[in-house]
């Protein structure tokens, strides 16, 4: 894969791992019982809908460029991202076992790119 199209695939797995947790944030701010307006009105979901959309498109895109066995291991780094970013903007815990996973994710990731 070239450069570009593996920076684009990262964009596309930043993008997903923001959307998760936009995705979180929407889930916060619902009340208890919401009615569909509280899901129409939610700004949260708006945006996290819209980015995943985005990202979706590129997505696509990154496919015309490359096989799908190089691109799709990328995605996997959302496991590691997502923590990271729930750690920073949500204040959720991060433990031993998260970096372990996240590691072994990297390596697996590593090696069945590698050519």
């Amino acid at each position: 894969m070239s450069t570009i199209i593996i920076a684009l695939t990262l964009l596309c797995v930043a993008g997903i791992a923001a959307g998760q947790i936009l995705f979180k944030k929407a889930a916060m701010h619902l009340p208890a019982h919401p009615q569909m307006i509280d899901w129409l009105l939610n700004g949260w979901l708006i945006v996290a809908l819209i980015l995943y959309g985005i990202t979706t498109l590129l997505w696509i895109w990154v496919l015309r460029h490359a096989p799908l066995h190089l691109a799709y291991p990328f995605m996997a780094l959302a496991f590691i991202i997502v923590p990271l970013l729930s750690y920073y903007f949500l204040g959720e815990p991060l433990n031993t076992k998260t970096f372990i996973g996240g590691a072994l994710i990297v390596i697996g990731v590593s090696l069945s790119v590698a050519h």
